[in-house]
């Protein structure tokens, strides 16, 4: 059965005290269509969230929600301030950042430095995304520069493999481990000039660039476990 809720004029039915009026980002501008108060359904249908989500942000002072009879529901300001954490939650604005933005527009005097904030936040946003699409793409790279020469290839035979010594074997493994230089060469009790012979010569039976698709490929053709 629907609630009476659906059937009274909310502005009539509405009793509870509107949190003040706050100058928040043009963002937040409500459609003509919603209708204040929503009651606690309809403010999760609008932002496609959960009821859990929604008492989370009241929680974290974000949001207020006021009693109608039985119903849980939110008045204007809150259903735009909704609409600003919506809109940074999905550029992946963490809530400690949607924190700081809300208090600090709770101080703006004028819808300019409301938006001032808001671009503000977003730039934020952005130069961290940059930043890690950086990483990644660094990342990326030193993958790529780890196994080419090695993708497509299957572990063989024992008797097939490119013969290696047992010291060599070791300096292998250590490899895989991030053992480099002057450490690698002190766990083998080997000179650094000694060391640096050795994985020239990995380099060459595996048929590889470097020392990171020498590692990566003795993995791959099952010289080193997995």
């Amino acid at each position: 059965m629907q609630s009476d809720f659906f059937n009274m004029d909310r502005s009539d039915s509405w009793r509870g005290k509107p949190t003040p009026p706050a100058i928040l980002p043009r963002i937040a501008r409500l459609d003509p269509s919603v209708q204040a108060p929503l009651p606690i359904a309809e403010m999760a249908d609008l932002f496609g969230v959960t009821h859990r989500t929604l008492h989370f942000y009241e929680e974290k002072r974000l949001i207020t929600a006021e009693r109608l009879g039985t119903m849980r529901v939110y008045d204007a300001n809150n259903i735009r301030r909704m609409a600003v954490i919506g809109a940074c939650r999905e550029v992946g604005i963490s809530l400690s950042a949607i924190q700081e933005l809300m208090e600090e527009l709770s101080d703006v005097r004028s819808q300019q430095e409301a938006d001032a904030l808001f671009s503000r936040t977003l730039d934020n946003r952005r130069r961290e995304l940059a930043s890690d699409i950086s990483s990644i793409h660094r990342q990326i790279q030193q993958i790529r520069t780890m196994t080419d020469g090695c993708i497509g290839l299957t572990p063989i035979s024992e008797q097939q493999r490119p013969p290696v010594s047992e010291l060599e074997h070791r300096c292998l493994a250590l490899m895989t481990e991030g053992f480099k230089g002057a450490e690698l060469a002190e766990r083998l009790g080997i000179d650094t000039e000694a060391l640096a012979d050795m994985e020239s010569e990995l380099i060459r039976k595996l048929g590889v660039s470097n020392r990171f698709q020498a590692a990566a490929k003795a993995i791959i053709l099952g010289i080193l476990p997995h």
